[in-house]
């Protein structure tokens, strides 16, 4: 065996070892992409749910205010008749059968509306408990999204970090890029525990 010939093997033997300490931070490069892809995911898919909570919210937030316009209404008017009805009892009239007539018309209206405005009003203060149903909703989706979207940030830097090691051959790279990367697999978990 010539001395080329030895050096070549020997050099071999080198990259060889090399490439097999970096076969790791190869393999968990590619575990750590996977995980920055899931995190992303699962954070888009909680961002959208928080999304659709806030839409259905303001949904209902107006059915809210619609209601309360249409209560307002309601009591403006049975406020009206009840001030008229008030007049009418109040004023000598000519014609005091008709005056008669009205004021029991007018009665029945404020009896009826009565009951409608307290029906009105139950209903309306259960709407604005989907409301706050809701905007809870979206509370807790915007924790969770934002677990995710850490925890995806961290993954990331864990991924960079390791890549570093293939420039430097230094495995210190590795465990500082595993050590971001545990940080961000559990801020992603974690968002799973919040209620």
């Amino acid at each position: 065996m010539e001395a080329n010939e030895a050096q070549e093997l020997q050099e071999n033997a080198e990259h060889g070892a090399q490439e097999s300490l970096l076969r790791p931070v190869a393999f968990t490069m590619s575990v750590l992409a996977v995980l920055v892809a899931v995190a992303t995911v699962l954070g888009h898919r909680t961002h959208t749910e928080a999304i659709i909570a806030q839409t259905k919210a303001a949904v209902e937030q107006n059915r809210v205010s619609d209601m309360w316009n249409f209560y307002q209404a309601k009591k403006i008017r049975s406020n009206d008749t009840g001030l008229i009805a008030d007049l009418l009892g109040d004023v000598n009239l000519a014609n005091k059968d008709k005056a008669a007539k009205d004021l029991k018309s007018y009665a029945d209206h404020q009896a009826k509306w009565n009951d409608d405005l307290k029906e009105e009003e139950k209903q309306a203060h259960e709407q604005e408990n989907k409301v706050k149903e809701f905007e809870k909703e979206v509370t807790l989706a915007e924790r969770r999204a934002n677990r995710f979207d850490l925890g995806e940030a961290l993954l990331e830097i864990g991924l960079v970090v390791t890549s570093v090691t293939l420039l430097t051959r230094s495995r210190i790279y590795w465990y500082f890029g595993m050590a971001f990367a545990v940080a961000g697999i559990i801020s992603a978990a974690t968002s799973f525990l919040v209620h």
